[in-house]
């Protein structure tokens, strides 16, 4: 499996994680020319911004080690784009990481990290 293959179905995992957890689906993949936001999920009455983080194993560290300052900012101007594309104000909004662990033959481990940044 490619890694974007593998990105895209972790993307899908943690959909269904939150999910279950009470998250109600908006959108995903929501692409500008400085980045992207993997969900867009509302948790009661907050939009949350949720980037999916995939792995193997841990070889390169924890996941969430990936989403550094840089990337964060991309993901907060994403999310303002989403906002104002969609004429929301007044709403309160929030930015978490999912970290999903999937190796063959073992089973999927995850960390939901809220207010991540």
């Amino acid at each position: 499996m490619g890694t974007t293959t593998f990105g895209r179905e972790g993307e899908n995992l943690a959909k269904v994680y939150l999910e279950k957890k009470g998250y109600k689906f908006l959108d995903r993949n929501f692409k500008r020319i400085h980045g992207e936001v993997d969900l867009i999920m509302m948790d009661g009455d907050v939009i949350v911004f949720v980037e999916v983080k995939s792995r193997h194993n841990r070889k390169y560290g924890d996941p969430i080690e990936a989403v550094n300052k840089y990337k964060q900012k991309h993901i907060r101007y994403c999310a303002n784009l989403y906002l104002s594309s969609h004429r929301i104000t007044d709403q309160s909004v929030r930015f978490d990481v999912v970290e999903v662990l999937a190796s063959a033959g073992r089973a999927v481990r995850y960390r939901h990290t809220r207010n991540a940044f």
